[in-house]
């Protein structure tokens, strides 16, 4: 089975509302948990379901993305006909770059066609998330859909962002709306909408028909959601298959996440350093993978004074010093300072994060290569900071990648 499927990687997003941390990476490129990018889950789920034929389809601000699949992501034996391979816009079919989901597939339709495979699973690398593809693909060939989409449950007020699905009894999709105003309910549950994980198999030999189909219309957006599933129910056996049942590896967490915002993108991060954290990465049959650096232990010093520092409820970066500094519920990636009498509350630091003396951080997120002078306050007053740094709508202070402080 895992032969016979091609797995296609859509990572072309420019992730607009992540402004500032996509200035410069694509979004798939986005540092996460202190130790990942955000489209290391992806590819771990390929990994572990043992889906080792993959495209990665890249187009805005690649190169750090790039350089990370080649440092980190270099596995695959081509001997034995696996491979990660990246994608960038051919302009193999016009002068454009990809217009939407389903145009990046089509504007690289001679790779399907010399790939042997008979199945195509197409997913988003923008996701956190933990999930058994293998289950997925013998679930749509048991039923012998014609397209099977990967759903979940979500409350309704927040069905708006996603494509929303209606379902007969058994399974079979049979009405689709992406992101409408006014999503509807699961009858019996009127607090619960269906909603599309951006997660699609098809038969290769009909994707490449609908795609092509598609590609002549000039009403068309050229995206998945809004006119391929739409234009396939009632005409062919479109069937959901729901995120978080039994078939399968099952992981225990049933976690999924849209990293779009920065609120979500904290949010996700801060859901680490819960207690009992809904996503389980010390999974040990189910680990994610990711580049590791050539990075020193971290440790605890005390400061230039003779005073320790305190750590509390915190993930730390290989190489991240705390020198008699105060850390708390915070994630800090590689080789982070925090020196003596600063204090990290509820933020997120990146890479080669300098937290001067003396130094409060609050409720931030700080780029990588940014020196926070001794003194300084952020996330205190957000009047303040938002003359400077962006800020999300629940007051998240993001301050940018090398930013210079006057």
């Amino acid at each position: 089975m895992a032969e016979k499927t091609l797995t296609i990687l859509l990572a072309g997003g420019s992730g607009s509302r992540l402004q500032p941390l996509t200035a410069d990476r694509a979004k798939p490129a986005v540092p996460f948990g202190g130790k990942y990018r955000v489209i290391d889950f992806t590819l771990s789920n390929c990994l572990h379901s043992g889906l080792r034929r993959i495209l990665v389809l890249t187009q805005y601000k690649s190169h750090s993305l790039h350089k990370h699949l080649r440092d980190g992501w270099s596995i695959f034996n081509a001997e034995c006909g696996e491979f990660i391979t990246v994608v960038p816009p051919q302009m193999r079919t016009g002068a454009s770059w990809y217009a939407g989901t389903a145009d990046a597939i089509y504007q690289n339709q001679f790779l399907l066609e010399r790939s042997q495979a008979d199945k195509v699973l197409i997913l988003a690398a923008d996701h956190i998330y933990r999930m058994d593809y293998a289950a997925l693909v013998k679930a749509h060939d048991e039923t012998h859909a014609d397209l099977t989409v990967a759903c979940m449950k979500v409350p309704l007020g927040e069905a708006s962002s996603f494509g929303v699905m209606a379902t007969d009894s058994e399974q079979r999709i049979v009405e689709f709306q992406e992101k409408p105003e006014q999503p509807k309910a699961i009858p019996g549950e009127p607090d619960t909408a269906l909603v599309s994980m951006g997660i699609y198999v098809f038969p290769i030999a009909l994707l490449m028909e609908v795609l092509q189909a598609d590609s002549n219309r000039e009403d068309s957006s050229h995206d998945f959601g809004k006119d391929i599933i739409p234009s396939l129910i009632g005409t062919h056996k479109v069937f959901a298959y729901e995120f978080g049942g039994t078939r399968g590896r099952v992981t225990p967490d049933r976690y999924w996440r849209d990293v779009g915002t920065l609120d979500a993108y904290y949010d996700a991060n801060m859901d680490l350093l819960r207690p009992v954290p809904p996503l389980n990465i010390y999974q040990r049959d189910w680990a994610i993978r990711t580049y590791h650096g050539q990075n020193p232990p971290a440790r605890m010093v005390p400061g230039e004074g003779g005073k320790d520092g305190l750590l509390t409820n915190s993930i730390l970066g290989a190489g991240t010093v705390i020198i008699g500094g105060t850390v708390r519920h915070s994630i800090l990636s590689s080789r982070v300072h925090v020196h003596e009498d600063a204090e990290v509350q509820d933020c997120i630091l990146f890479d080669h994060v300098d937290v001067g003396q003396g130094a409060r951080l609050r409720r931030c997120i700080v780029d990588k290569e940014v020196s926070i002078p001794a003194g300084e306050s952020i996330g205190f007053d957000l009047d303040k900071d938002r003359q400077r740094f962006p800020c999300s709508d629940n007051g998240i202070v993001v301050v940018p990648k090398e930013y210079r402080f006057e």
